[in-house]
């Protein structure tokens, strides 16, 4: 959730859907134009009962678990094509993703923590503060392969917070190694990093600035640290995946797809102000799943997701 939401206009694209099962769609669609989506697949409205959807993220199963962040909710939508509530009054929070055994790790902006949400929906905070000071508002998370935890850490106020300005000067990517308690520092010249996502052989990170629209490329060394920085793409973005093509999808108005040298693919409208997030899911992660604003959609692909 960011504040740009108030101000993205409304998308005008109109969409008929013919489902069958988790995400698919029978009628003539997105494909011409952008290669990576299903033969004749359109987007599929799974509902449209929300404030605003973000942080996406799929377990082993291919279930999709998603927040309605103003809402303080987690959602759950399995492979089955059911949805049902996860957990009410989650700590606020946004960006998720699922470590290897199978914690919900989660962006908790309510105290501006990071969280460690159990398979029993037991709650363990692994991260209050940076170096004694609060963190400015965790919005979004990716683990790398040795368990390791990259956070952006932008400031957007929200409504609940007592206090009306950072703590912590600057907005900056944090690394948690594994095990420990203590955040480092990993790149502190951004506007506002958003959108985060790594590849999975560990070595490379993507990190969205939103409000300079841009988009970098890292190189991830052993320790965890970054280096070689370069621009990927001139656009930012709220949220990002990967497939395994090495495409990369960001998310605002609509999605847009970018092969891995940075060469637009194209864009994959939806219907919502604001598209928060995107990941990939199903028992085969053959479906795209979209936070959009009030609703969440599914697109079926071509290609598989990698997270």
């Amino acid at each position: 959730m960011n504040n740009f939401q108030s101000s993205i206009l409304a998308l005008t694209a109109v969409l008929a859907i013919t489902t069958n099962g988790f995400g698919q769609s029978n009628s003539a669609g997105i494909s011409d134009s952008v290669s990576v989506v299903a033969p004749g697949a359109t987007l599929q409205q799974i509902s449209k009962q929300f404030t605003f959807t973000e942080g996406p993220a799929v377990n082993k199963k291919g279930d999709i678990y998603f927040t309605d962040q103003p809402n303080d909710k987690i959602w759950k939508y399995d492979t089955y094509g059911k949805l049902s509530l996860y957990m009410d009054k989650a700590g606020r929070s946004n960006g998720l993703y699922f470590d290897k055994k199978g914690n919900l790790i989660s962006c908790a902006d309510e105290k501006d923590e990071l969280w460690s949400i159990s398979p029993d929906k037991k709650v363990t905070v692994l991260l209050t503060d940076f170096k004694g000071q609060r963190m400015n508002g965790p919005n979004d998370l990716w683990i790398d392969p040795k368990g390791g935890i990259y956070m952006t850490d932008p400031y957007y106020q929200r409504d609940y917070w007592e206090r009306k300005k950072p703590d912590i000067d600057g907005q900056k990517v944090y690394y948690l190694p594994k095990g420990k308690k203590e955040a480092v520092i990993v790149d502190d010249d951004l506007k506002q990093p958003n959108g985060i996502v790594g590849t999975p052989d560990g070595k490379t990170l993507y990190v969205a600035d939103i409000r300079d629209s841009k988009t970098y490329k890292y190189q991830i060394n052993p320790d965890g640290t970054l280096t070689n920085r370069q621009l990927f793409v001139s656009q930012g973005s709220d949220g990002m995946t990967l497939d395994s093509q090495g495409n990369l999808y960001i998310s605002g108005k609509g999605v847009t797809v970018y092969d891995p040298t940075g060469k637009k693919m194209g864009n994959i409208p939806v219907p919502s102000r604001w598209v928060g997030n995107v990941c990939f899911g199903g028992k085969d992660r053959t479906t795209l799943f979209i936070t959009a604003t009030e609703s969440v959609y599914t697109l079926p692909m071509r290609v598989k997701g990698v997270e």
